[in-house]
């Protein structure tokens, strides 16, 4: 029976070396790198302000982050030392460098109302809102890009214009999104303070 058995460990041996060389082939950096890339495109920023792209492995400009932008292409701005999140900061430099240009998008009094909103109760029902809305302009947006295909330049011009019956509807549409985003927000923000009220035994 013991020869048996040592037989059958003898037989088992080879494979279970086997395994251990496929784990161990797995584990190492040259299996790791066999895995597909990251989806995500990683630029570091370096304390000289520089930009640079890790995946073309050549330093980047502004304007070149703001194509990536344009183009929908997911990225991450790291800082290269301590590894922070700056996608955000990056973001903003782009906005104000175009609101300084010839065409800027926001008034002064729209600057003010979404300063106002920073420290205030109602600043993350804010930062809902205007992302919803955002997105409901974006959803109008591809709505008009199907329905103009094939239109030549004039046609489109016309299209575009503000008075024009097919953009008073669908800015109609947006405006009537906008509205129903906003009441879906003041009824969760009712529910939430009922809640509260509730807690602390202040409901009548």
């Amino acid at each position: 029976m013991q020869k048996i058995a040592q037989k059958t460990v003898q037989k088992m041996k080879p494979s279970s070396e086997k395994t251990a060389e496929f784990l161990a082939e797995n584990d190492s950096p040259a299996g790791a790198q066999a895995l597909p890339p990251a989806t995500i495109r990683v630029i570091k920023k370096y304390p000289n302000r520089r930009l640079y792209d890790t995946e073309t492995s050549a330093y980047i400009t502004l304007a070149e982050v703001q194509r990536l932008v344009m183009a929908s292409t997911p990225f991450v701005v790291r800082d290269a030392k301590s590894g922070d999140d700056l996608t955000r900061s990056i973001l903003l430099q782009i906005i104000l460098d175009e609101e300084a240009g010839g065409a800027p998008m926001f008034t002064e009094a729209v600057l003010a109302n979404i300063i106002r909103f920073y420290g205030h109760s109602m600043q993350s029902f804010m930062g809902d809102y205007l992302e919803k809305s955002l997105q409901g302009f974006m959803d109008l947006q591809l709505k008009m890009a199907e329905q103009s295909k094939g239109l030549s330049p004039e046609m489109w011009a016309q299209l575009m214009n503000a008075k024009s019956p097919m953009m008073q509807g669908m800015m109609g549409a947006y405006v009537e999104q906008s509205k129903s985003a906003f009441s879906q927000m003041q009824e969760q923000m009712q529910k939430q303070s009922a809640q509260m009220l509730t807690a602390f035994g202040l409901k009548r």
